[in-house]
């Protein structure tokens, strides 16, 4: 599991001068990809592995694997706000209408405890923001962000911080470490 930074593509490939994977994993042995992707300007859990069944297990869609984030919008978001997020909101995915699946979504009751991101998120005084926890099943192209934006909340930091039971914990930005045997048992039960 891999804490992925924000501005960091999410393969190893380089691409022009962005950040990848690579910038930061270069000592682990070849065939090891990442599962699902995370957006160049989305931070936090990305799990990889070698283990092409897992990864094709994790991805398919019939198992709808639940992945978290943390979310901070623009604007003063209420519970009330997220009801549409909690019946599915319509959104564009690849120029078609999308209607998501119910999302598990409401306000965090505090700002959570999260690392420093490089640059900051803009700070406008005269606009508050809100932190939500937003899980689903699904996985299209920026997603979470579409959700929030349909219900007038844009999204200014988004973190993934679990993916079904495996959650990022005290991992920082850039950093690493192996998941232990229980860990992808349980990972694997759930993708059955």
């Amino acid at each position: 599991m891999f804490y992925k930074p924000f501005q960091v593509l999410s393969q190893f490939s380089k691409e022009g001068d962005k950040k990848t994977l690579a910038d930061f994993l270069s000592g682990l042995e070849k065939n090891i990809y990442p599962v699902g992707r995370l957006d160049y300007d989305s931070e936090g859990l990305l799990l990889l592995t070698n283990d092409t069944s897992l990864n094709q297990k994790l991805l398919h869609p019939k198992h709808a694997h639940q992945k978290t984030y943390w979310v901070q919008v623009e604007g003063q978001a209420q519970n009330q706000d997220l009801l549409e997020l909690q019946k599915g909101v319509t959104i564009s995915v690849n120029g078609k209408t999308h209607k998501t699946a119910p999302a598990k979504a409401y306000v965090l009751d505090k700002i959570p405890e999260v690392p420093e991101r490089n640059p900051p998120i803009r700070f406008r005084k005269e606009i508050p923001t809100t932190w939500l926890s937003i899980t689903i099943g699904e996985g299209k192209n920026r997603q979470v962000r579409k959700m929030t934006a349909a219900i007038g909340f844009p999204t200014l930091r988004l973190i993934r911080v679990a993916i079904g039971n495996i959650t990022i914990g005290d991992l920082q930005p850039g950093t690493y470490r192996t998941l232990d045997l229980n860990e992808v048992k349980l990972l694997m039960q759930k993708a059955m």
